[in-house]
């Protein structure tokens, strides 16, 4: 797992909005909040998503 390069008031608010579209769930681990894809999100959506991860300059980086 790569660290993100972003505050982390920007990470909770586009977290909010993954939680918000139903993308991502979240729990509460004492100060921390873990999140995870939606177990239920229906399969061509995740197929979605994985290409677009797939094609993101740091996953091609990772490919070579």
């Amino acid at each position: 797992m790569k660290k993100i390069d972003a505050s982390p008031s920007r990470m909770s608010r586009h977290m909010l909005a993954l939680r918000v579209a139903g993308l991502v769930v979240d729990r509460r681990d004492a100060q921390w909040v873990r999140c995870r894809r939606n177990p239920k999100l229906a399969p061509d959506i995740v197929a979605i998503i994985d290409a677009v991860m797939a094609a993101t300059p740091e996953a091609r980086e990772d490919a070579a």
